[in-house]
């Protein structure tokens, strides 16, 4: 996600400066026209504007510590970090003086190469503009929500349903399945009514070839779902249906489909 986003920016003509904690992973963006940092401190030196888009809380406050960014600094943090998680990092930018946007986005690794996700941006009013403009390259909308916060709690609700949804589908083609019925039906049954949903024949095409080309990682969705359920359970609203999928996605990626996407929970459901 990090590299499409850098990539989008440079090609706007956009002076980009990128690290990774995986050193191999940002070195090919040299070849777009950035410039490769051995650091995080290395990446901000000296710049307005800093985008984290890294795997949870504890991955970005760790770079912005060791980044250090200057004080007044843009801070704009597309991660999915979960309630708590955006809590901790505002309260690391007002540490640090530094101005701070939650603003996870909506979309995988498609979208995000095509510069279409959607950006669920809340922060101070008086950078709304600097980040809808920073947005341009990398989305097709920018939904600006008000407080900071906001955006990682919206976040949460679509990660419920998406990945429900794609627990659900996978469970409607095992039960096909294992009741002796083309799970191929069931799609064909629902394709065009009231029923259908792009998702499911999406991930659901996917589960019955048994492949798995990761548009979003299924150790991520594991990751995410867990955010839902502690969100939830901080809310007071039951996440029983959460928790099961969750586990599924967690048992999935221990399963040896971590890396693969998120689709691969088929192989936790599956009639065996």
């Amino acid at each position: 996600m990090g590299s499409a986003l850098a990539r989008n920016w440079l090609r706007a003509g956009r002076a980009v400066r990128v690290w990774n904690r995986t050193a191999s992973r940002a070195k090919p963006l040299a070849d777009d026209g950035a410039v490769v940092c051995g650091t995080p401190a290395e990446a901000v030196a000296g710049v307005d504007t800093v985008v984290t888009m890294l795997f949870d809380a504890e991955a970005v406050a760790g770079a912005i510590i060791d980044a250090a960014p200057a004080p007044g600094t843009l801070w704009v943090q597309t991660s999915t970090v979960g309630v708590a998680g955006a809590q901790r990092l505002a309260a690391l930018a007002a540490e640090r003086d530094l101005v701070f946007v939650d603003a996870p986005v909506v979309g995988t690794r498609q979208p995000a190469e095509q510069g279409t996700l959607t950006v669920l941006a809340s922060g101070p009013d008086e950078v709304r503009g600097r980040v809808e403009a920073l947005c341009g390259p990398i989305a097709a909308r920018v939904r600006w929500l008000g407080a900071a916060g906001t955006g990682s709690r919206l976040k949460l609700v679509l990660n419920s349903w998406l990945g429900n949804a794609v627990a659900a589908t996978g469970q409607a083609l095992a039960l096909a399945d294992g009741l002796g019925v083309q799970p191929r039906l069931f799609l064909e049954l629902i394709e065009g009514g009231p029923l259908d949903m792009a998702y499911a024949h999406l991930k659901g095409g996917a589960m019955l070839a048994g492949e798995y080309p990761t548009a979003f990682p299924l150790n991520g969705a594991a990751k995410n779902m867990a955010l839902v359920v502690a969100a939830a359970g901080d809310a007071g609203v039951d996440a029983s249906l959460t928790a099961a999928a969750r586990d599924l996605f967690a048992a999935a990626a221990d399963g040896g489909h971590a890396e693969a996407d998120m689709a691969a929970v088929y192989e936790a459901i599956r009639v065996r």
